[in-house]
């Protein structure tokens, strides 16, 4: 037992984040000269961007105002912070050990749950994940039928509360295939698995029917006494929160939209591998679309090879919302550039594919008020590069969260600086 607790301890401490936060905003500054990509607009050549106590004051052409702290980025580039809009960030550090996993609550139904709150803002995997310029992240509770709702956050902060942009971001549903599934050689009979189906499907129904009846109840009545499970769920039932359907099948998620159609939720598919072939019914229900794995195998044997590749490229096309996650395991979120650029490769227009993690990410989430494009008013939220940042070779130099200047060292970073150290004094590279 004593090995076990000193093994537990050493992981909590392996997990620390040792980069200090970033102080706030301490007056205006300006970026001058550089490349600015708005990506509600098309891009200005020798813009500029004004930060005025975390927001952005202006943005487009000309010179710094006079007595603002200006930044020369004169042949870089200025783009919007990238959004991974599903993900286990700040959930889990080493996914072999239990105790860093707390994306999984105990029991079925718990709308109660906010993610956010498990959040751990000394994670090691986050700076890493900023260091790359994806400074926003949507992150994702697992497990149940109802295993919670979805947070919104900023990479960066000293607790949960100050990392968090929106903490209720939408309830999530693990959406029940509605048919057997095909088990090889009869391990399970097919009148046994008909009957796990449509037990999973009547619980999501009664979860649903239990809230409603609930609030119809609690308005009738207000001295009832509160659940926090049911209360949870107003503002989804109100239409003011998404419900993210976990569906990949075209079974599934035909089926999601009709039940989401019914009782007037407002539904986005998380996941949806099979999105493409029900697109013309996504498109009449305003339903937007999660893409949450690009780099997969195609699903059937008959699909296409890029069959997961052409997805985004597909529903722009037919005119359906979408946004696109890294599908990344949590260390390797900071990939998100990358699966945009393999959609881009594959018939998206490359434009598309930044507004993909960018600015169509924030409408997806319910952020775009504040993040996703770089527009007066909205978050000085951004990051300055010396390329493309879809393309794998550009280095982010530079990132702003509320005009907050983020060090962008990491663990990785203090490694490669270490062992540079070590060869020069081998005498094997340059002092």
């Amino acid at each position: 037992m004593r090995v076990l607790a000193l093994l537990a301890c050493a992981a909590a401490v392996a997990a620390q984040d040792l980069v200090h936060k970033a102080p706030p905003q301490a007056g205006p500054i300006a970026l001058v000269g550089g490349t600015v990509h708005p990506v509600s607009g098309p891009p200005v050549e020798n813009g500029v961007v004004l930060m005025v106590e975390g927001r952005l004051a202006a943005v487009g052409e000309g010179g710094a105002p006079p007595g603002v702290e200006v930044i020369d980025v004169k042949g870089k580039h200025v783009y919007p912070g990238l959004i991974d809009a599903h993900t286990n960030l700040g959930l889990v550090e080493i996914g072999a050990v239990r105790a860093t996993r707390d994306y999984d609550e105990v029991g079925e139904i718990t709308p109660e749950v906010r993610a956010c709150v498990a959040v751990n803002p000394d994670s090691w995997l986050i700076p890493v994940t900023r260091s790359n310029g994806v400074l926003v992240f949507g992150t994702f509770p697992q497990g149940g039928t109802v295993p919670g709702r979805a947070s919104v956050m900023h990479a960066d902060g000293w607790t949960w509360e100050d990392m968090a942009v929106r903490q209720d971001a939408g309830l999530v549903v693990t959406w029940p295939m509605p048919r057997p599934r095909y088990v090889p050689h009869g391990a399970v009979r097919e009148d046994v698995l008909a009957r796990e189906v449509a037990a999973s499907l009547q619980r999501v129904r009664d979860a649903f029917a239990d809230a409603r009846a609930y609030l119809d109840a609690k308005a009738a009545d207000p001295s009832l006494p509160a659940d926090i499970r049911w209360e949870a769920m107003r503002d989804v039932l109100a239409g003011k929160r998404p419900v993210f359907f976990d569906a990949q099948d075209l079974d599934e998620i035909t089926t999601a939209v009709e039940f989401a159609a019914a009782r007037g939720l407002n539904a986005v598919i998380l996941g949806g591998h099979d999105a493409a072939l029900c697109a013309d019914l996504l498109k009449a229900h305003d339903v937007a679309v999660l893409i949450a794995n690009l780099h997969r195998f195609p699903k059937r044997t008959d699909s296409d090879f890029d069959e997961a590749y052409a997805l985004p490229a597909k529903l722009e096309k037919a005119g359906v919302r979408w946004c696109l996650a890294s599908g990344e395991r949590t260390a390797n979120v900071r990939n998100l550039p990358y699966a945009a650029a393999r959609a881009a490769a594959y018939g998206l227009p490359k434009d598309a594919a930044l507004r993909g993690v960018t600015l169509y990410a924030a409408r997806v989430l319910g952020v775009a008020d504040t993040l996703g494009s770089l527009e007066p008013g909205k978050s000085a939220t951004l990051i300055v590069t010396d390329g493309d940042p879809l393309e794998v070779t550009t280095r982010v130099e530079m990132a702003f969260i509320d005009g907050r200047r983020i060090d962008l060292s990491n663990k990785q970073t203090a490694l490669y600086e270490k062992y540079k150290e070590k060869y020069r004094q081998l005498g094997l590279i340059p002092r």
